[in-house]
């Protein structure tokens, strides 16, 4: 038990056949309905739980409607609106940044390549990437949030440690057309089973291809420490 198959290919493939039986109907789990409110909510995300951000952003959308409406906002007005998100002082200026952005540079509509999102005040790689996935159906990468992160290494999956020389690691492996599922499914696994501190090996549909399993193996590959 906890042995991984032989290659990363094969490993990877093996895990996404097990997750997608596990989670047939995982999605994204922010709320929004259009671009721009899946921009913020993005944004907003970082370092912060879903269920909180839909919590916060199910008045602030009926608050504020467009690009035009963040950019002109209060700066201290904004930062109370969500001030239950983590760092909300920088997340308001960066979403008045980008609101002001999106106006002068790209007539008001949320841009649709990565290098234009990119350049957008807050938002990096991943953010992008679930904005292209979700908002304009392009998928040109794979979302590394901290669920994927933790339970890529855990697998054997990647020996990487940051977001973006991750999901570099990670696109050779995982076939295209399952680089947006791939993240759904590890942040479902994650949040059920999967956890950051103390993860239920013997509930586990993985566990018997993977080394990081605490029934049989002494160290957590995500961390590197000791169970």
């Amino acid at each position: 038990m906890g042995t991984p198959l032989d290659t990363r290919t094969a490993q990877a493939e093996e895990v996404l056949e097990r997750l997608y039986e596990e989670y047939p109907d995982t999605t994204i789990s922010l709320s929004y309905s259009n671009r721009l409110e899946l921009l913020i909510a993005v944004m907003l995300s970082a370092q912060c739980t879903d269920e909180r951000v839909n919590t916060v952003t199910a008045e602030l959308f009926e608050k504020y409607d467009t690009a035009e409406d963040y950019a002109a906002a209060d700066q201290e007005e904004l930062a109370e609106d969500i001030n239950s998100i983590t760092y909300f002082n920088n997340k308001a200026k960066y979403i008045r940044s980008a609101c002001a952005d999106i106006i002068e540079k790209h007539d008001g509509e949320v841009p649709d390549t990565m290098s234009e999102l990119t350049d957008l005040a807050g938002v990096g790689r991943k953010t992008a990437n679930v904005v292209l996935q979700h908002g304009h159906d392009i998928v040109e990468g794979i979302v590394v949030d901290t669920h994927v992160q933790r339970l890529s290494r855990r697998l054997g999956l990647t020996d990487e440690e940051y977001p973006e020389r991750i999901e570099e690691d990670l696109m050779p492996v995982v076939p295209e057309t399952d680089w947006q599922q791939f993240t759904h499914l590890f942040i479902s696994h994650g949040r059920a089973v999967c956890n950051a501190r103390n993860p239920d090996c013997d509930a586990c549909v993985l566990e018997a291809i993977c080394p990081s399993s605490k029934l049989d193996h002494d160290v957590d590959l995500a961390s590197g420490d000791e169970w």
